[in-house]
């Protein structure tokens, strides 16, 4: 067989990947395994887009192939939200293109833009995709200092110009995976500012938007003044709609960033199959905002839930005000030990904070995607094992 080729030396084996295989060994043996480090919705979808789905699916005229840029009524549907949802008005043939869900238009947005060396800005705690498209485009990473007395927040300021001036992408992501930071409208107004400056493409990830706590509304960065002059930002009905697994969103913004992000997407992948799109738009159009308040109040309450027995197991987190996690502190050792300890004498499984970037290793990431009950359960293994281990 060939040699693989050179840039997949750049690759890490992805971390999910493989602790999801660790789980299913600790599973054929047996073990039951309670999964906190997955983000995936644990409840069900409106029933309206369901419903949507099956009804288009049993069009015969509804099979086969739909085109590169998706269907208009898919786009105008994501147009009305923006405009809804933050008064943001996008032109749909223009500005807007359907993804296989946000995570490959990230990836793709990378080998669009990045040629060998090139470089793109990346906070050091952040979703993986952002560096590894940068890598697998042969680009170079420049990482970006976040932390807890930053607010996990990106110091723009303190990137040397000579780095601004040759970098191409910022990559920016609130409210936030994994620390469940989230940002002002003051805060992508400078991110802006500072992309236009230095002729920067500013790449925001949205998934977790209307996953919000406590009153707070988290924005997008289109609503910044010019922000359509440098700025792609990449939504998804994953978690807004519970549509995990559906691989549905888009990316909206700069028509010319756009145009390049659909010539490397129409040579690899082709559009959705039709009743999904249908489905997004009844998703889109017809979901209450009561429905996603009431479901967000799960999340809520999941999340106080942990923080309060956080102490009791040998961790410290912060109150997030959005995304679907909590980015939490290990007193002792470092994240990658205390998820090896917690999933084989707990048997509970979490993220180490190390999988997110080199900003990351005191932490682990805990999703609030799992139901009550499993919760529970999961909490009282941590509690007892840790109280064993310190006794």
């Amino acid at each position: 067989m060939p040699k693989p080729a050179e840039r997949l030396n750049k690759l890490p084996t992805y971390f999910f990947a493989v602790i999801g295989q660790r789980i299913q060994e600790l599973q054929r043996q047996g073990i039951d395994i309670i999964s906190l480090d997955i983000g995936s919705p644990d409840m069900p979808p409106p029933q309206a887009v369901i419903d949507a789905l099956a009804e288009w699916a049993n069009k015969p005229n509804a099979h086969g192939y739909t085109g590169y840029r998706g269907t208009p009524g898919f786009r105008q549907a994501v147009a009305h939200y923006y405009e809804r949802r933050f008064g943001v008005s996008l032109d749909p043939d223009k500005e807007i293109l359907p993804l296989i869900g946000s995570k490959e238009g990230i990836v793709n947005l990378s080998l669009a833009y990045l040629d060998r060396g090139d470089l793109a800005l990346v906070p050091d705690i952040s979703y993986p995709s952002y560096s590894m498209g940068a890598r697998l485009a042969g680009g170079e990473i420049h990482w970006l200092p976040t932390n807890e007395n930053n607010s996990f927040m990106p110091s723009l300021h303190n990137i040397p110009d000579a780095v601004a001036n040759t970098a191409k992408l910022l990559w920016v992501n609130y409210p936030n995976n994994p620390t469940g930071a989230t940002a002002t409208l003051e805060d992508y107004v400078r991110m802006v500012d500072f992309c236009r400056q230095h002729g920067i493409l500013l790449a925001s990830d949205n998934p977790y938007v209307d996953v919000n706590f406590d009153g707070f509304r988290a924005n997008s960065v289109l609503e910044a003044p010019h922000a359509k002059e440098c700025t792609i930002e990449f939504m998804s009905l994953s978690k807004t709609y519970n549509m995990g697994g559906w691989r549905l969103g888009a990316a909206v913004g700069n028509a010319e960033a756009i145009k390049t992000l659909l010539q490397v997407k129409s040579n690899v992948d082709s559009g959705h199959f039709r009743p999904v799109y249908e489905a997004g738009v009844v998703a889109m159009e017809t979901t209450p905002q009561q429905w996603i308040d009431d479901r967000n109040l799960i999340y809520q309450r999941r999340r106080d839930r942990i923080l309060s027995v956080l102490p009791q197991i040998g961790l410290t987190a912060a109150q997030s005000k959005g995304s679907l996690y909590l980015w939490a502190k290990v007193h002792e050792g470092t994240g990658a030990e205390y998820v090896e300890a917690a999933l084989n004498h707990a048997h509970v499984a979490f993220a180490p904070g190390s999988a997110y970037g080199p900003g990351g290793d005191s932490y682990v990431r805990i999703s609030l995607g799992i139901t009550d009950a499993r919760l529970e359960v999961a909490l009282e293994r941590l509690v007892n094992w840790h109280n064993a281990k310190q006794r």
